[in-house]
């Protein structure tokens, strides 16, 4: 039963593995380390210091970028979604997100952890 629970578990954590790959580190504010990765397709971002998910599942786009419309910010109330738009090059993640049907709009550049 134990070898049983063992090859199961094993066996995820491959899986699990395999499906997700890890783009980069990036320094939110320049200080707080977000990491972004894919994972079955969706791209996630989550703070490493307690796991607040900021991008939850963004599709990517056409061109290389990622669309979603369930962005958060963990200075926001947790209601609070945002539609955005992530993109990254050789050190940076560029972060841009508007409520209010595009009426209101911030942008952001978090350059990638070294």
């Amino acid at each position: 039963m134990i070898k049983t629970l063992s090859t199961i578990f094993t066996i995820t954590m491959l899986a699990t593995a395999a499906q997700a790959s890890e783009i980069g580190t990036y320094l939110r504010d320049d200080v707080e380390p977000i990491t972004a990765r894919v994972e079955n397709g969706l791209l996630y971002c989550t703070r490493v210091s307690d796991g607040f998910e900021l991008c939850n599942g963004m599709s990517k786009q056409d061109d290389g970028s990622w669309h979603g419309e369930k962005l958060k910010n963990p200075d926001m109330p947790a209601f609070m979604k945002f539609t955005g738009t992530i993109s990254f090059d050789e050190s940076q993640m560029v972060l841009r997100g508007c409520t209010m049907k595009g009426k209101v709009c911030k942008s952001q550049t978090w350059p990638e952890q070294q």
